[in-house]
C-alpha cells in the first residue's frame, strides 16, 4: 500500500478546516490559489486516503449543563479483557473519549457530568461495578486553558521554527 504524501497545498487545507470545518471551498482556494474544484478533489482524496475522517460540530458541554469534566484511570484485573472493558465503556453515554496507556492503569477515560453527584453514580454504580475493572483512580478538571485540535505542519509557525530541519 502507497503511503499518500500531503503536500503544500493540503496542509494549507487541512490548517483552514481544522481551524473551521465549515470554511467554503472557494475561501480556501483563493488563499491556496488554486481553482475550487481542486480543493474539492484534494479534500475527497484526503477523504479516501483517510487523512480526514469526517467533521463535526462541537458543543460546549457547559452550555448544555454537563459541568464537571474528570479523567478516570482504570486498572483492569486481566489485561487480555481490555476489549471487553472497552465495549462496556462504549456504553456509558458519559464517556467521551478513551485511550489504552502505558503505566500504572489500563485505561484513560474522559467522562462529562452534570454534577459531582451524578459523578459519583458514574464511577460507585457504573464503572467500578464493570466485569474486569479492578480499580479506578479519578482526577476533576477545574479548567481547560488550552482546547484545539492537531496543528498541521506549517514550520514558520511552530515553535521549532527555528530549528535546522536539513
Amino acid at each position: 500500500m502507497v503511503k499518500y504524501q500531503i503536500d503544500a497545498i493540503d496542509q494549507k487545507i487541512l490548517s483552514f478546516l481544522i481551524k473551521n470545518a465549515r470554511t467554503p471551498f472557494l475561501e480556501i482556494a483563493r488563499e491556496c490559489g488554486v481553482s475550487g474544484a481542486a480543493i474539492h478533489q484534494r479534500v475527497k482524496r484526503l477523504e479516501s486516503n483517510g487523512i480526514i475522517t469526517g467533521s463535526r460540530i462541537l458543543v460546549k458541554p457547559q452550555a448544555i449543563g454537563l459541568n464537571i469534566c474528570a479523567f478516570v484511570s482504570i486498572s483492569i484485573s486481566e489485561g487480555n479483557k481490555y476489549p471487553e472493558v472497552v465495549e462496556e465503556l462504549k456504553k456509558i453515554n458519559e464517556v467521551v473519549e478513551c485511550h489504552f496507556v502505558t503505566g500504572k492503569y489500563a485505561l484513560l477515560v474522559k467522562i462529562y457530568c452534570f454534577d459531582h453527584d451524578h459523578l459519583m453514580q458514574v464511577l460507585v454504580n457504573t464503572l467500578q461495578k464493570m466485569p474486569f475493572v479492578q480499580s479506578t483512580d479519578t482526577m476533576i478538571s477545574l479548567d481547560q486553558p488550552i482546547e484545539r485540535q492537531i496543528w498541521v505542519k506549517e514550520y514558520q509557525n511552530t515553535s521549532f521554527s527555528s530549528r535546522n530541519r536539513d
